[in-house]
């Protein structure tokens, strides 16, 4: 390997993991990463002091860029929408800011800032980036970029207020076989109140097309929809961190069953059922 590619291949995860969680889409990260690779060919690196932050950098343009075709996608989506799911699990060296960004309940939030404030936010709060850095990389000053920051912050402590952690995967599993026999008090009794569901089918599968809130509207919904097919496999998965089911129903495409919990009670299920979504589950991407 020649000494840039080497400088590449080292930064990739990292480049990988920033566009990610700024656009919540795999296939999106590496087409933003696979274009900054093609421009770091094309040019003299013995002009780059700081290989790193130049790549840095023009990922973060590139995922800006990205983010104005995401959003024109997203204008026409069909029912609630959801980060694409990657096979990922963390290390015990990873720092909790860092895990916590990539799972799915966080990219959901931080899906509620703007790409600018996603990028400003992460590149500070996750990737310890000087601000100098950040300024130029979003184009704005280091003062907007510290403010853009400290209201990030604010909201993304107000969207996290509630305590939240990752499913048991036992849990999941007493939830699938309560739905799959139609138990509806079993159902309930794995729930929060407040439990919320959202389930993103894309345009081609059948799916509750706004979240459903509260535990006897999940319970019923949860178990009309098991009505419609027979579980053919089952495999446990370790989804953005977080332990998660990926199901096959009658022989066909997989869903992936995932969520949150707080008091041994599901808060959270996100199932996902667009299978153009599921890529990052079998390549098992290398991010940080």
């Amino acid at each position: 390997m020649k000494p840039a590619d080497e400088v590449f291949a080292t930064e990739r995860p990292r480049l990988l993991g920033l566009a990610y969680r700024i656009l919540a889409s795999y296939g999106d990260a590496e087409d933003v990463v696979q274009e900054a690779w093609i421009r770091w060919q094309g040019i003299d690196h013995a002009t780059i002091d700081r290989p790193a932050a130049y790549l840095t950098t023009i990922v973060t343009r590139l995922a800006l860029d990205r983010a104005r075709t995401i959003a024109r996608r997203r204008e026409h989506y069909v029912g609630p929408w959801l980060p694409e799911p990657v096979a990922l699990e963390h290390s015990p060296e990873d720092h909790a800011e860092m895990a916590e960004s990539l799972t799915l309940g966080f990219l959901l939030v931080l899906d509620r800032l703007s790409p600018t404030e996603r990028a400003v936010w992460l590149l500070a709060e996750v990737f310890d980036e000087p601000y100098a850095l950040i300024a130029s990389a979003v184009d704005k000053s280091e003062a907007a970029c510290r403010q853009i920051v400290a209201r990030a912050r604010r909201r993304l402590r107000e969207e996290r207020s509630a305590p939240r952690h990752h499913v048991d995967p036992g849990l999941l599993r007493r939830l699938l076989a309560a739905v799959s026999d139609g138990d509806l008090e079993e159902t309930l009794e794995l729930l929060d109140t407040d439990v919320v569901l959202m389930s993103d089918g894309g345009p081609d599968h059948r799916a509750a097309r706004h979240p459903v809130f509260g535990a006897d509207r999940v319970a019923r919904l949860a178990i009309n929809l098991a009505r419609r097919g027979e579980v053919t496999a089952l495999r446990e998965a370790t989804v953005n961190g977080a332990a998660a089911l990926v199901v096959e129903l009658n022989g066909e495409m997989p869903l992936v069953l995932t969520g949150e919990q707080h008091d041994g009670k599901i808060t959270r299920i996100y199932l996902l059922l667009n299978a153009d979504k599921l890529g990052g589950l079998s390549a098992r991407p290398a991010i940080v």
